[in-house]
């Protein structure tokens, strides 16, 4: 007989319909489990209402504005393109309504998951309140994300600003001046969607330079196309004081060695990194273990509290849509099979800021190698050597692999370019399945496609190995001929 709704044992609560908690519930719904999803806001999390999705539509929207903004690099005439501010983010609201049912409510009922609306708190290790409703389960599974971090700054608290939960659907016309506080991903991408829909962008990052995850040679060429698009980057910077001037928001910024100064602006986004959603949650109450940063987990994702998960952003890790649904898999296989635990993986792990160029990593770089005294070759491939990069006008960037010393087994990939999110997944398919540079150079690439730049980059390592192995047999032939003539 079929337990009435709320009522019962389930096999498992998800608190949070983001993708870890989405993934989880479809998961093991699929295999016949009984699942309760309790989530307080919109169905599909961060990622597809205020993050990835909308982001990319905007994106996409922006690099056509740019290119026919640049139609002489295609042999067009060059024109000021004819577009309207809110119909760009219409079409971006309408991209995601096209994605929203994939996540929403209705499928995953019709999935058998039972969804609850609300706000969830722990009242002991095996009991979820929900409202005036308790759930109870044998696993419970936490995955309620995180949400923008405001830095500390006088002033900003008492001003607008908007951050990513907000901007897609809060500005509601095109501001004059922008104040980006952040050069992460996040900052960077809007940055460049924003000063290609005519606004001029200030990007203020605390570091000295943008993209600080990643080396500098990469980093430094995102800045430059930011800059060379009317970007102004201050890196170094450090915020003093906000305030409120008439319509305009002020925001005082010291550089070292410099004066203080002031930058004006209509709207300031903050894009300052991110914190996890712990709070209300009454975790003390289920005995589960948590820092600033996240809740505590092991290798399994299992927390203090063996038979309690946590996915995604809520673990503190790297805070990828693709990591929380990696999460999602490993804790539905491993509340199904308890007794043979499966661990998360993170060694080969690519990712990819959206900006134009692109700039994709997976494994290591050369700043983590040298950090950790690892031993490497390096092969560099401009993309102006790349036959399809420059029939397109879209040769800015370079691949460059880290290699084993004197070896083809490839530590990581970096790829600054047009594409390098698609193109840095044959790395990251050849590193997971211990596919080396020589295997990658002997294999026939089309052409003429950006993937050559995988093969081209391959090749330097093939052409440096056999040059070593020609210098040995023709040195041995150089001797032997001298002992002939002896």
């Amino acid at each position: 007989m079929k337990e009435a709704r709320g009522e019962g044992i389930y096999n498992v609560i998800v608190i949070g319909a983001g993708t870890a908690g989405l993934v989880t519930a479809a998961a093991t719904a699929g295999l016949g489990g009984r699942v309760a999803l309790v989530e307080r806001g919109k169905m599909g999390g961060e990622c597809l209402n205020t993050g990835c999705v909308p982001s990319k539509a905007l994106i996409s929207s922006a690099r056509l504005i740019h290119q026919i903004r640049h139609g002489d690099r295609w042999g067009l005439a060059a024109q000021e393109p004819n577009f309207e501010f809110d119909r760009v983010f219409q079409r971006m609201r309408e991209r995601r309504d096209r994605i929203a049912p994939h996540d929403s409510r209705d499928r995953f009922e019709k999935l058998g998951v039972e969804v609850f609306e609300g706000s969830a708190r722990f009242v002991s290790p095996h009991e979820v309140a929900v409202g005036e409703t308790r759930l109870k389960a044998r696993n419970v599974v936490i995955a309620t994300g995180s949400r923008p971090q405001i830095p500390l700054i006088t002033g900003l608290p008492e001003v607008p600003y908007f951050t990513n939960e907000t901007i897609f659907d809060g500005l509601k016309e095109r501001p004059a001046r922008m104040v980006i506080l952040g050069g992460g991903p996040i900052g960077c991408e809007l940055a460049q969607v924003f000063a290609r829909l005519k606004v001029s962008v200030t990007l203020l990052q605390r570091a000295t330079r943008i993209l600080k995850r990643e080396d500098a040679d990469a980093s430094d060429e995102v800045r430059r196309a930011l800059e060379a698009e009317g970007v102004r980057v201050m890196t170094g910077a450090d915020v003093q004081i906000v305030t409120k001037q008439g319509s305009l928001t002020r925001v005082w910024v010291e550089v070292e060695g410099r004066d203080r100064e002031p930058v004006d602006s209509e709207a300031i986004l903050v894009a300052a990194g991110r914190t996890p959603n712990v709070e209300d949650l009454d975790l003390e109450k289920a005995g589960v273990a948590f820092t600033g940063t996240g809740i505590t987990v092991d290798a399994s994702l299992r927390t203090s509290q063996p038979h309690i998960y946590a996915a995604g952003d809520i673990v503190g890790s790297y805070q990828f849509t693709h990591v929380a649904d990696l999460h999602a898999r490993t804790i539905a296989r491993n509340i199904l099979l308890p007794l043979f635990p499966a661990k998360v993986d993170l060694s080969v792990l690519p990712w990819c800021t959206f900006t134009s160029p692109e700039l994709a990593r997976v494994g290591l770089n050369e700043e983590e190698a040298v950090r950790r005294g690892i031993a490497y070759d390096l092969y560099r491939q401009p993309m102006y050597e790349i036959d399809r990069a420059v029939v397109e006008s879209e040769e800015t960037g370079f691949a460059k692999v880290l290699a084993s010393r004197r070896g083809d087994r490839i530590l990581g990939a970096t790829i600054v370019s047009e594409r390098a999110g698609e193109l840095i997944a044959e790395f990251a398919l050849a590193m997971k399945a211990g596919i080396g540079l020589q295997t990658i150079s002997r294999t026939v690439h089309a052409y003429p496609t950006y993937a050559e730049v995988a093969r081209m980059v391959a090749d330097q390592q093939q052409k440096k190995r056999l040059a070593r192995f020609a210098r040995r047999v023709t040195g041995w032939l150089y001797r032997r001929a001298r002992k002939k003539a002896e």
